[in-house]
């Protein structure tokens, strides 16, 4: 496979599920985890200063289980993007490194989330809150390499020429 079929390849959809041409459904799943395990630190935080941290803390675990639905549900269609790139290519090596980044993200927050369920209600968990913030600050690594699977390498995005109806 030449490097521009290779390119080209990369930008179609490998099924419906995923998304249609130039409009790929993983980076609006993705929204799903990344919104949710942030709102869980701002519940931890709110939960550390609060009279009654109970409901900041119940909330912070809905959160996070949300988070991990999304995160498998975004993972699915993120796959089938994957398995469209050619092996042995700088993207290809990216998108490796930000699905096993991601993985570990998920499996993070799941521990994260056993952990919550095993502590009591009436605190939030110290551990947990220090895994929120790994698990975050490891989701920023991933997106950055997400970002650049679109924006550099082109990964789902249209052609130029399909771009370039938008200007004239």
């Amino acid at each position: 496979m030449t490097d521009r079929t290779a390119q080209e390849r990369a930008k179609r959809p490998r099924s419906i599920v995923a998304g249609p041409y130039g409009h790929p459904f993983h980076p609006i799943l993705v929204t799903i985890p990344i919104g949710t395990w942030v709102a869980s630190i701002v519940f931890d935080v709110i939960g550390f200063v609060a009279e009654d941290p109970t409901p900041y803390v119940v909330g912070a675990r809905v959160l996070i289980l949300i988070g991990i639905i999304g995160a498998l549900l975004a993972a699915v269609v993120g796959f089938l993007d994957y398995t469209q790139l050619q092996r042995g290519t700088p993207a290809h090596r990216t998108a490796t490194i930000h699905m096993a980044i991601n993985l570990v993200v998920t499996v993070l927050f799941l521990v994260n989330l056993l952990i919550r369920w095993s502590a009591d209600d009436d605190e939030v968990s110290i551990v947990g809150f220090i895994l929120s913030l790994l698990g975050l600050a490891a989701l920023g690594a991933s997106g950055w390499l997400g970002g650049k699977l679109a924006y550099h390498y082109g990964v789902r995005v249209a052609d130029e020429m399909t771009q370039s109806e938008g200007f004239r």
